[in-house]
């Protein structure tokens, strides 16, 4: 079971499952919407997670296909959904509160990186989204 929050505490959720993967997302959407050099997700089943007061989730649809969604208080990015994939939720990891490891970590749209961010680890790279 894996637990999260946004930063002011309105929205909470509780996934029932374990954090199999974790992509690093360089795109300049991601860049954009986290504030940073990449956003850190794992696709989770979304009919395993339960939020608690989902009243204050907003979801901007950032592409004809896609949706970002986030606290509609303090703004922290929750998840990204696509409209073609309705089972998949793309977690933001920076809002999990609980202790999980996993080693399945990878980098997509990785020659999309800002030009001032250098991927210094040793993690697969994709150039677009995972092959």
């Amino acid at each position: 079971m894996v637990e999260g929050k946004c930063l002011c505490g309105l929205v909470s959720y509780v996934y029932h499952g374990t954090i199999e993967e974790i992509a690093m997302c360089h795109c300049s959407q991601c860049r954009r919407a986290q504030g940073g050099a990449f956003a850190t997700n794992s696709p989770v089943n979304a009919d395993n997670l339960v939020f608690t007061g989902s009243e204050n989730i907003k979801e901007f649809p950032s592409t004809d296909n896609k949706v970002r969604a986030f606290c509609t208080n303090c703004g922290s990015a929750l998840y990204s959904a696509k409209k073609d994939l309705p089972r998949v939720k793309r977690l933001r990891l920076g809002t999990v509160t609980t202790e999980f490891s996993c080693d399945n970590k990878y980098h997509i749209w990785a020659e999309s990186r800002a030009v001032w961010d250098e991927i210094t680890d040793t993690h697969k790279q994709y150039r677009q989204a995972k092959e």
